[in-house]
């Protein structure tokens, strides 16, 4: 059987069943928690311990995997990941290789690569290869897919060198990928047409956060390409309140989208974006939680007349073709 891997090691594709495409356990910017929140508002036994009991809420939901595009540039941290997951082992955590940027690639990077002062070859497609073909850092835990973003400054140069580097990961070793989009600019139709020119199976491409858009003109044609449609930030109803994200996806359904559509929160355990306290996000946005999908979205598709064949297929079906490696 074909495998995926996870945290905790190799799991059959066929066994994630019920699967979040997009969900994070931390985002962090660990350099800012070494200088300025470790003693002061960082408790790391505190905070794996929220952890755990927030993604046990999945677990009693009936969600069995969640696909994490934590990268660099998001604060990824195996060890802390792989702590967490062991004591949730009734859910499988992908993780993801990549590199999260709006517009430069880090200075680690600036000077080392095609075009820049020292040349030579780019260290991200190295980056990015050994971390799903031998482990991230000393952890022996292998990435399973890859991560990129194109947000609202565009395909700026740093962003295009990294999903040009996601692109020869790809070809090199078959790892599906997931870009972060901004849907109001449309940022789907740029990914897709450079991602295509660069040899990118599109069928195993997720165009994250295309539920930000009710376009439907948009996101069919994003679909149209054999790319799938990342309607996955229900609870962030200040981009896109939930019953406009719902009678998206259900006329698309209607259409015959339903292969072509994943679900998900875009939520986090613990998120620093916002300061030290995640409390005080709540007011404005109350259900950007773990939660909202299966207590409240899938209760609302039905209501819109979305089958329970089509739930499966968004929730399980989808996923598994995405995670399923051509031999």
């Amino acid at each position: 059987m074909p495998v995926v891997e996870t945290v905790r090691g190799p799991v059959d594709v066929a066994a994630l069943g019920r699967t979040f495409m997009h969900e994070h356990v931390f985002v962090l910017d660990t350099e800012h928690i070494q200088n300025h929140g470790a003693g002061a508002w960082w408790d790391e036994e505190e905070r794996v311990a929220d952890a755990v009991a927030k993604l046990r809420q999945l677990v009693d939901r009936g969600i069995t995997t969640i696909a994490d595009p934590t990268v660099w540039g998001l604060g990824r941290y195996i060890p802390r990941v792989r702590r967490i997951a062991e004591q949730v082992p009734e859910l499988n955590i992908i993780p993801a290789t990549g590199l999260y940027t709006y517009n430069d690639v880090p200075f680690q990077l600036i000077y080392r690569g095609p075009g820049t002062l020292l040349g030579g070859p780019d260290p991200l497609v190295e980056n990015f290869v050994r971390d799903l073909t031998e482990g991230i850092a000393d952890t022996g835990v292998k990435a399973a897919f890859l991560k990129c973003a194109m947000d609202a400054p565009g395909l700026t140069p740093g962003v295009e060198r990294v999903m040009r580097a996601v692109a020869a990961a790809h070809r090199e070793t078959g790892a599906p990928v997931t870009v972060h989009t901004h849907s109001d600019s449309h940022a789907g139709r740029v990914v897709v047409e450079l991602l295509g020119k660069e040899g990118v199976d599109l069928s195993k491409v997720v165009i994250g956060h295309a539920g930000d858009s009710n376009d439907l003109d948009y996101l069919m044609e994003l679909a149209d390409t054999g790319a799938i449609l990342g309607m996955d930030r229900f609870g962030l109803d200040l981009l896109n309140p939930t019953p406009d994200r719902v009678a998206t996806i259900a006329a698309l359904c209607e259409r015959g989208y339903t292969d072509r559509m994943v679900l998900s929160h875009d939520a986090a355990c613990y998120m620093d974006w916002f300061g030290p306290d995640p409390e005080l996000l709540r007011d404005l946005a109350p259900n950007w939680n773990y939660r909202h999908i299966t207590d409240d979205v899938l209760p609302a598709l039905r209501e819109r007349g979305v089958t329970d064949a089509q739930i499966d297929q968004m929730l399980v079906g989808n996923p598994r073709r995405y995670f399923t490696r051509d031999s």
